[in-house]
C-alpha cells in the first residue's frame, strides 16, 4: 500500500514539474527558425516570380497576396484541430514537418531546370515565355504545403507555449502572460530581421538555389529542436465538447426562442454542469441564453443530470463560449483591413528602381528593406515592456491592465497604419518625379513607410492578439490566435481584390491604355494607389471606433480562470480518489 501511495505522488510530482520555462526555448527555437525559413522566402519571393516564372508585377503581387491569405486561413483548421482533438504539440508537430516538405518542393523549382520556363532578361524588356502549367502548379504545390504547415505552426505555438506558464492562482500571471508575449512577437522579430538580410542576401548574390536551401535546413533544425523537448511539455488535451458546443448552443438558442427568459435571481432554472461556477449567463446577447433554460428538469435531465437531448439544452459554459467568440467579431472585423495595408509588395519593386548603394561595392538587397519594419517593431516592444509599461504600474499599481489598453493600442495601430500609406504616397510620388526626369533617388526614403508599418504592427497585432486571449477561456486560446490570422487573411484577400479593381478601373486614366499600376512604375500612378489605401484605412479607423465603443469595458479572465481551476482541483481530488483506491485494492 506504502508503495503504490509513493508511486501516485511520484507520478503527480512528474506531472506538478512539467512545464515552466525551460521549455521555451524548445518552442522559441521551433518558431524563430520557421519564421526564419518561410520569411526568408516570401521577402524576395516577388523578385522570384517576375525573374524566374516571367509574371507581370500585379499577377505577382496576387499570387503572393492569394498565397498570405491561405496562410492565414489554414491556422483556423489547425486552431480546430488542436483545441478539438489533437492538442496543440501534435499540431505543431505535424505542420512543421508539412512546412519542411514544402520548402523542399520550392528548392526543386530553383534546382531542376524544366521546373521553371526558359531564361530571359526581362528587365531588358526581351520577350518572355511564360511558365507553362506543369510548372505553375509545381510551384503553387509548394506554397500550398508551406500555408498548411503554418496552419499547424501560427496558431498553436504561442498557445502552447502559454500554456507551459500560465499559473492562474498567482497574482503576477497575467503579467507573465503579457510579457511572454511581447517577447514572443520580438524574438519573431528578430528572426525575420535575420530573414530578411542573410537568406535575402544568399538569393541575390549567391542564387536561389542555395536562398531557396539555407530555409530548408532551418526547417529542419526547427523540426529536431521541437521535438526535443516532448518530455518536458504541458499538453492541453483537446477539448471535442468545444465547437460541437457552438453548434448545441445555436440550435438549442432556436429551438427555444419563444420561451421567456427567466427573472436574473433564478439561478436554478439555469442547466450547468455539477460543481461549476458558471450557475447563470451574463446578461449580453440574451437571446442566446435561452439555450440553457431547464423547462422540465425530468424531461430534459437524466438521474445523473445531464442533457438528454443536446441539441435542445445545453451548459450555461457553452452558452458564454459561443458569446465571448461573438462578442469580438465586430472588432475582429475592423483589425481586417490593415493586413491590405501593411502586405505591400509593390514596395521591393519600386526599391529595385532606387539607388540602394551604402558603399560604391554594396548596395542593400531590395528585400531585405523591410528589415527596418522588424526593427521599429522590435524596438517598440523593447521600450514598451521594459520602460513605458513599468511607468504606468508606477503611477497606478491596481490597474487592471498592465501598460496601455488592449483596444487603445489597436486603435494606434490602425491610425499609424493610415500614416504610412500616406507617407508612401508622398515618397512614391517624389521617387517618380525624379525619374521621369532621368535622376534616381536613395532608398532611404523607404525607411520611413517601412517603420511606420513595424510601429503599426507591433500596436495593433499584439494588442489583438492580447486582447483576444484575455477575453477567451483557456480552452480557446489557439482560437485566439487563429482568429487574428483570419483577420490577416482576410486582409489579404482585400488587398488581392483592391489591386484588381484599381488595375481594372484604371486601365486608359492617361489615353494610353496604363492603368495605375503597369510593370514600368514611371508610367502608372502608384501613389494615387496609395492615397486610396489612406482614405479607406481612415473609414476603417472610424469604424474601429464605433465597434469598440459598442463592445464597452474588457472583462477579463477571471471568471473562466475560477471555472477551470475547480476543474483542476475535481480532476486531483479524482486522481487522488482512484489512486488510494488502487494502493488499498493493492494491499
Amino acid at each position: 500500500m506504502a508503495v503504490s501511495s509513493q508511486n501516485a505522488t511520484t507520478t503527480e510530482q512528474a506531472t506538478i514539474k512539467k512545464g515552466g520555462l525551460r521549455t521555451i526555448p524548445f518552442i522559441i527555437a521551433n518558431e524563430t527558425f520557421e519564421k526564419v525559413a518561410s520569411f526568408g522566402l516570401l521577402a524576395n519571393m516577388m523578385l522570384y516570380l517576375m525573374y524566374e516564372y516571367h509574371m507581370k508585377v500585379t499577377t505577382g503581387a496576387n499570387v503572393l497576396f492569394l498565397w498570405n491569405a491561405l496562410s492565414n486561413f489554414t491556422p483556423i483548421i489547425g486552431a480546430f484541430l488542436s483545441d478539438s482533438f489533437l492538442g496543440r504539440f501534435r499540431v505543431i508537430a505535424l505542420g512543421t514537418i508539412i512546412s519542411l516538405l514544402g520548402i523542399g518542393v520550392l528548392l526543386l523549382t530553383a534546382v531542376i531546370p524544366n521546373a521553371r520556363p526558359p531564361y530571359c532578361d526581362i528587365m531588358h524588356g526581351d520577350k518572355c515565355v511564360a511558365a507553362n502549367l506543369g510548372q505553375r502548379l509545381l510551384l503553387y504545390s509548394s506554397f500550398f504545403l508551406m500555408s498548411i504547415g503554418a496552419g499547424g505552426i501560427r496558431p498553436c505555438s504561442m498557445a502552447f507555449g502559454a500554456d507551459q506558464l500560465d499559473q492562474p492562482e498567482k497574482p503576477e500571471n497575467e503579467r507573465n502572460i503579457q510579457i511572454f508575449f511581447s517577447w514572443y512577437y520580438a524574438s519573431s522579430g528578430v528572426s525575420i530581421i535575420l530573414a530578411v538580410t542573410v537568406i535575402v542576401y544568399i538569393q541575390d548574390h549567391v542564387g536561389w538555389a542555395q536562398g531557396f536551401g539555407v530555409p530548408l535546413g532551418l526547417m529542419a533544425f526547427s523540426t529536431l529542436m521541437f521535438l526535443l523537448g516532448t518530455s518536458y511539455y504541458v499538453k492541453v488535451k483537446g477539448n471535442k465538447n468545444l465547437f460541437s458546443g457552438f453548434a448545441y448552443a445555436v440550435s438549442a438558442a432556436w429551438k427555444n426562442r419563444h420561451l421567456s427568459l427567466p427573472p436574473n435571481n433564478c439561478d436554478g432554472n439555469w442547466y450547468h454542469n455539477k460543481g461549476s461556477k458558471l450557475v447563470a449567463p451574463t446578461d449580453k446577447l440574451r437571446f442566446l441564453n435561452k439555450a440553457c433554460i431547464k423547462r422540465d428538469p425530468s424531461k430534459d435531465l437524466t438521474p445523473e443530470g445531464q442533457a438528454i437531448e443536446r441539441w435542445s439544452l445545453c451548459t450555461v459554459r457553452q452558452v458564454e463560449e459561443l458569446k465571448a467568440l461573438i462578442k469580438v467579431l465586430p472588432i475582429w472585423s475592423a483589425g481586417i483591413y490593415i493586413a491590405a495595408a501593411i502586405g505591400q509588395s509593390f514596395w521591393l519593386t519600386e526599391a529595385t528602381k532606387m539607388n540602394r548603394h551604402l558603399t560604391p561595392h554594396f548596395q542593400i538587397p531590395a528585400g531585405s528593406f523591410s528589415v527596418f519594419t522588424l526593427l521599429a517593431l522590435t524596438l517598440w516592444v523593447a521600450l514598451y515592456d521594459r520602460i513605458i509599461v513599468p511607468l504606468l504600474l508606477k503611477r497606478n499599481p491596481k490597474q487592471h491592465q498592465p501598460g496601455l489598453g488592449y483596444k487603445l493600442r489597436m486603435g494606434i495601430g490602425l491610425a499609424i497604419s493610415c500614416l504610412a500609406t500616406a507617407v508612401a504616397a508622398i515618397v512614391e510620388k517624389k521617387r517618380r518625379a525624379h525619374a521621369i526626369n532621368g535622376e534616381i533617388i536613395s532608398a532611404m526614403w523607404l525607411v520611413p513607410q517601412y517603420s511606420l508599418i513595424g510601429l503599426a504592427e507591433a500596436f495593433n497585432a499584439i494588442g489583438q492578439i492580447e486582447f483576444y486571449y484575455s477575453q477567451f477561456p483557456k480552452s480557446m486560446s489557439s482560437i485566439a490566435v487563429a482568429l487574428f490570422t483570419l483577420g490577416m487573411g482576410c486582409g489579404n484577400l482585400v488587398g488581392a481584390l483592391i489591386v484588381k479593381i484599381v488595375d481594372n478601373c484604371t486601365q486608359n486614366f492617361n489615353g494610353e491604355g496604363v492603368s495605375w499600376l503597369p510593370d514600368n512604375l514611371n508610367q502608372g500612378r502608384y501613389d494615387h494607389y496609395y492615397w486610396l489605401l489612406t482614405l479607406l484605412g481612415f473609414f476603417n479607423l472610424l469604424y474601429y471606433f464605433l465597434c469598440s465603443w459598442a463592445y464597452g469595458t474588457c472583462e477579463n479572465r477571471q471568471i473562466w480562470e475560477e471555472e477551470e481551476e475547480e476543474a483542476i482541483v475535481r480532476k486531483e481530488e479524482e486522481y487522488l480518489s482512484k489512486s488510494k483506491e488502487s494502493a488499498t485494492f493493492a494491499a
